[in-house]
């Protein structure tokens, strides 16, 4: 994940519901410390985490067969934004930017198992 600087571990546990972590975001000009929660733990299925920090919500990957012997990968988030970062209208027009950020992430995931 390129907009990902870095990522610290806040629990012992580093995999399993339960676990949390605080992620140092950069997105362009704009720094924040995402802080998250694993809420769901499938291995090699599914992870989902719920995001407590500026910004809200809840986000999920999910891994299922595809066809012959491909992977799906899945990638689900819904996120809002404070007030003061434009609250429903900053989350709509961040959707685009996040968009084009998650874009190019999962190109660089894809280009790893091509």
């Amino acid at each position: 994940m390129q907009d990902a600087a870095a990522i610290r571990f806040t629990t012992d546990e580093h995999e399993g519901v339960g676990t949390r972590f605080d992620c140092d975001t950069r997105i362009g000009p704009f720094r924040l410390t995402d802080k998250m929660i694993v809420t769901e733990w499938e291995d090699e299925r599914t992870i989902g985490i719920r995001h407590e920090g500026i910004v809200t919500g809840a986000g999920r990957f999910t891994l299922t067969p595809g066809p012959g012997q491909t992977t799906r990968f899945t990638w689900t988030e819904e996120l809002a934004f404070p007030w003061w970062l434009g609250g429903p209208v900053g989350a709509t027009v961040g959707g685009y930017v996040l968009r084009a950020v998650w874009s190019r992430n999962l190109a660089s995931l894809r280009a790893r198992f091509d």
